[in-house]
């Protein structure tokens, strides 16, 4: 086995597990930054660079209004990236190609679709589960994660009614608070187009 993929296999096991940090919609998950903060120093002590290139960028103009009413524009930014990592010590090279989408504000959009892609690519690359996945069936002695045709739609409003319904609010205000990632709202409720969207404006702006 190479160098390379030794060191990298050393970080994969000791990033094996993680326990939950962040509450949420009446559960608790592992927050990304965890992750993070955790495969960094064992990137530094094994000597290893993560080299991120842009290879294309896509930018779309969304327009939508907020649960305030008011319009609001923003750029939804689709990165294609090579992400390299770099053994300093023997030179040794690996190349991985990942996308990555984030919508915000106008100066905002590539800078978010960059951070989503980079935390996604570490949590994928060392099959570490993702916030609403394994982790909470690991912890909690679920059987698994349910697939998509059991789970209810998230829907903005009642059927014929202007009334907003309470998944809706809880889930928004939860992104807001940066409690919750739209990854976790997408492993609990079934959404459509339009409501993922506005759903990922609101997580994009959630503090870190």
């Amino acid at each position: 086995m190479s160098s390379l993929y030794k060191k990298l296999l050393d970080i994969q096991k000791a990033v094996d597990s993680f326990t939950k940090d962040k509450k949420g919609l009446n559960y608790e998950y592992v927050k990304g930054d965890q992750v993070l903060d955790k495969i960094r120093p064992l990137m530094n002590d094994k000597g290893l660079l993560l080299k991120q290139e842009i290879l294309s960028v896509k930018n779309e103009r969304m327009d939508y209004i907020t649960n305030s009413g008011k319009d609001k524009s923003e750029i939804l930014s689709s990165v294609a990236q090579r992400f390299t990592w770099i053994d300093t010590e023997t030179d040794e090279k690996d190349e991985n190609l990942f996308h990555g989408n984030g919508m915000n504000d106008w100066d905002k959009g590539l800078g978010s679709a960059l951070t989503y892609a980079e935390r996604y690519f570490l949590l994928k690359f060392f099959h570490v589960p993702t916030d609403g996945d394994d982790p909470d069936a690991r912890q909690e002695g679920n059987a698994g994660k349910s697939s998509n045709n059991d789970l209810k739609w998230l829907n903005k409003t009642k059927y014929k009614t202007d009334e907003i319904t309470k998944d809706w609010i809880n889930v928004t205000e939860s992104l807001r608070a940066g409690k919750c990632d739209l990854e976790y709202v997408k492993s609990k409720f079934r959404l459509n187009q339009e409501t993922e969207k506005e759903l990922n404006s609101i997580a994009s702006k959630s503090p870190d």
